[in-house]
């Protein structure tokens, strides 16, 4: 006879469901945990990967699949085509949209991803600037032409709090800064995130691995989704548009199989280079997330039956439980 699972904690009832957000780096388990969560807590997933906003992309992103989902809610998860560009502002409306929508139901948001910036989006005090194409198109046509240490030397005596903050060689961001200050006439930094909560009932659970088991997961992962028909997918998108979708066809695991399926490289050489990219995205995501002091770190490589704590999944809700009766509820 196999015994009922336990109780969630009793989650205190005045107000609106806590906002969970699971983030970390890719591999760790964000998806099963979250899976898992909205089970306990009678909750609905939001997605925060930005690669799976887009229809198609599903075995190279490790996109759930209808089964793994277990009858769970998901959001925001092929919505875009491969042709188009994923707008980090329009994501904000959409997912504090679904959020919304998921609390009125009676339910509980889980927000899951290891895409930062997407998630501080929804879940932190952020505005982001308008922009404009031919403005912006003009300012990278000058930094080609006249080095972006010219226009530098502009944003410096237009807004010198952005010039200090941005290296003289870094084009991109120096062309964005001088685009927000002709738009909107104010300092770039009126638009930079504050590490403050939108929601004060929101809750982040890190989850993090041994590095040498993480990168033994990535290999692991790459090499199944190669033998899953990760080509044939890339072939398929290719079909339809994938070579014109800036974002798209950059993806780590969609370039290297975009340059297989061109003769340019070996499936050895394809795979190789995905795990090491995904390794460097590891790293990044490492470093993003770790400057959050309001996540709440847990082991995902603790064994459940030699964790005198409990599982993952029980130490999780306990996390939770205590975030939303904390006095400051994880704001800085």
């Amino acid at each position: 006879m196999v015994d009922p699972a336990p109780a969630p904690p009793a989650l205190p009832a005045p107000g609106p469901a806590p906002l969970v957000a699971v983030v970390g780096a890719t591999a760790t388990g964000k998806s099963d945990l979250a899976i898992a969560l909205a089970q306990r807590l009678g909750g609905e997933v939001v997605n925060a990967d930005a690669l799976q906003l887009y229809r198609g992309m599903d075995i190279g992103t490790a996109k759930v699949t209808l089964a793994e989902r277990a009858g769970i809610p998901h959001h925001l998860l092929d919505v875009l085509d491969v042709t188009q560009e994923a707008s980090v502002s329009a994501y904000q409306r959409a997912a504090r949209e679904a959020v919304a929508a998921i609390r009125a139901r009676g339910r509980v948001p889980i927000l899951v991803g290891g895409s930062g910036l997407y998630v501080r989006a929804v879940l932190d005090d952020i505005r982001f600037p308008p922009t404009d194409p031919a403005l912006r198109a003009r300012l990278e046509e000058r930094a080609a032409r006249e080095g972006p240490e010219l226009l530098h030397r502009e944003l410096a005596q237009r807004d010198p709090e952005a010039a200090r903050s941005i290296g003289e060689h870094d084009a991109r961001r120096i062309v964005r800064a001088l685009e927000v200050g002709e738009l909107t006439g104010g300092p770039f930094a009126a638009f930079l995130p504050r590490p403050r909560y939108v929601d004060a009932r929101t809750v982040q659970l890190g989850l993090r691995r041994d590095r040498a088991v993480l990168h033994e997961r990535i290999a692991r992962r790459v090499h199944g989704m190669v033998a899953q028909g990760l080509l044939e997918e890339i072939r398929v998108l290719r079909a339809a548009g994938l070579d014109r979708g800036l974002t798209a066809s950059r993806a780590i695991g969609y370039a290297q199989g975009l340059a297989v399926l061109d003769g340019t490289m070996s499936c050895a050489e394809a795979i190789d280079q995905t795990i090491v990219g995904t390794r460097r995205l590891v790293r990044k995501q490492d470093t993003w997330f770790r400057r959050d002091q309001r996540v709440r770190w847990l082991d995902a490589d603790a064994d459940a039956d030699a964790d005198a704590d409990g599982g993952l999944l029980d130490r999780a809700l306990r996390a939770i439980e205590a975030a939303v009766t904390a006095p400051d509820r994880g704001q800085s």
